[in-house]
């Protein structure tokens, strides 16, 4: 594998940046922003954000024996300390943020690597994941480093590409509108994967139209060669997809959908079973991965697959493999029967919509437990938006419903018991901390147990408590 040799003078040309000090032709090794992983011969950049300063660890970086940093002009004293330290490189820009995307611009030109980049208001890791796992069959493949999809962690993620990897999959995440263009002029991709538009970050816009329009960004840049994965089934998706200059493969459930599920079978905690056509042929597909949303997901990788001439039969083992992220809808066997979905990573209405809907359709739960986190970032749609979700959970069968957060928590766990649910059978917690014994000593033999929510939650402290307690 020929790897991307980064030296000082060809990262300061690809940032635009003046070297104040250092070899240029020294080598660097891993770049970071994070002092505290850097090892010897890694490379710095020094980011500055309202809560903190880069350039406020120099003095670390060297000690470490850092090989050099991008700095601003007005760094500090510490920046005075370095640029007199021995063989200690300095390339100074006007924003280091802006250079950290440069570089990785410049390394994802070079690399010759195909980019694969998927946005959605949901499914975007398990998108990602399952992609990753199908395209190994035949690629050297990279992807997003745990959660590494902003401004700052997709330049990062794209540092992997000095490898010069076949394929990269790269999830883009956003909550205003813009992040998505600066994101896909820094990827540069030339298959776009939109999974979806949904009601996640809505307090930041005043519509899910609007949501659709920052989303659209991913249309940018794009020429005749690039391909467009969409969401047949997503009218606002289909809406802005009609304007993509490139090809287009769409999938979904719809008649006319390219990679079609047809003949579905909802097995309940056990996954789903689907025929999917495609242009390439029928396969039988099944997935451990649960609900129809994951089901889109699956398409979605599938349709992937296909642009890259994967076999049909390597992306059906592929997809039968995937089980779900940590925290993302992972079904957890426990002592006596009891069974946990953890799905406390992140929440949205209509995310949590899609798995009350899995708990619904379970028929062999001796009871149905559902705690739910509160849904951050839908501003003045909050107090709506968590009594729909209160009243649905009350039609999916619920029965113990346990909501924990501010006014919006409580307004759920009100409209549960409007809708049906006996006052006893629905509790309202301030906090996960308040949550967690309580809940935990309530659980029985043989309960199906769903636990959701925003990552601002800590939804995560209930799922550990009952794992240390019934597992």
């Amino acid at each position: 594998m020929n790897e991307l040799r980064l030296t000082l003078k060809w990262v300061a040309e690809a940032v635009g940046g003046r070297m104040l000090s250092g070899d240029p032709d020294q080598n660097i090794g891993q770049v970071t922003t994070d002092s505290r992983t850097l090892g010897h011969g890694d490379f710095f950049v020094a980011l500055k954000g309202p809560r903190f300063d880069g350039h406020e660890y120099l003095g670390e970086v060297i000690a470490k024996g850092g090989r050099g940093a991008i700095v601003e002009p007005n760094g500090g004293n510490k920046k005075a300390d370095a640029e007199r330290s021995q063989g200690f490189a300095l390339i100074e820009v006007a924003d280091t943020t802006k250079a950290l995307q440069d570089l990785a611009h410049a390394v994802r030109k070079a690399s010759g690597t195909k980019v694969v980049a998927i946005t959605g208001s949901a499914g975007k890791t398990t998108t990602k994941e399952t992609i990753a796992q199908l395209l190994a069959a035949r690629f050297r493949v990279v992807k997003n480093k745990g959660n590494l999809n902003n401004h700052i962690g997709l330049p990062l993620s794209l540092m992997q590409l000095r490898e010069r990897p076949d394929v990269a999959v790269m999830e883009l995440g956003m909550n205003h509108a813009g992040e998505i263009s600066t994101l896909v002029a820094i990827a540069e991709p030339e298959v776009r994967v939109w999974t979806n538009v949904g009601d996640a970050h809505i307090g930041f816009f005043r519509s899910a139209d609007e949501i659709a329009e920052a989303k659209a960004e991913i249309l940018e840049r794009a020429e005749p060669n690039h391909l467009l994965v969409c969401n047949a089934d997503d009218p606002r998706v289909m809406s802005h997809a009609s304007r993509f200059p490139g090809r287009r493969l769409t999938f979904g459930t719809v008649a006319g959908a390219m990679v079609r599920a047809t003949g579905i079978e909802d097995l309940g905690l056990e996954g789903m079973r689907a025929k999917v056509s495609t242009p390439a042929g029928v396969f039988s597909l099944q997935t451990a991965l649960l609900g129809r949303g994951n089901l889109a997901n699956t398409l979605a990788a599938a349709a992937v697959g296909i642009e890259f001439n994967v076999d049909l039969s390597d992306i059906a083992s592929a997809i039968a493999k995937m089980n779900a992220a940590e925290r993302r809808g992972a079904v957890r066997r426990l002592a006596n029967g009891i069974t946990l979905i953890d799905d406390s990573y992140n929440s949205s209405p209509t995310a949590l919509k899609r798995t009350l809907e899995v708990l619904a359709n379970e028929s062999r739960a001796q009871r149905k437990v559902a705690v739910l986190g509160e849904m951050l970032e839908l501003g003045e749609h909050s107090t709506s938006l968590h009594r729909e979700s209160g009243e649905f959970a009350a039609k999916a069968g619920v029965d113990l419903l346990c909501a924990i957060g501010g006014e919006p928590a409580r307004a759920l766990a009100e409209a549960a018991v409007k809708a049906g649910m006996s006052a006893t059978a629905v509790h309202h917690f301030d906090n996960s901390e308040a949550a967690a014994a309580a809940i935990a000593a309530v659980i029985r033999p043989g309960d199906v147990i769903l636990v959701k929510g925003s990552r601002g939650t800590r939804a995560d402290i209930v799922t550990d408590r009952i794992v240390a307690e019934h597992g």
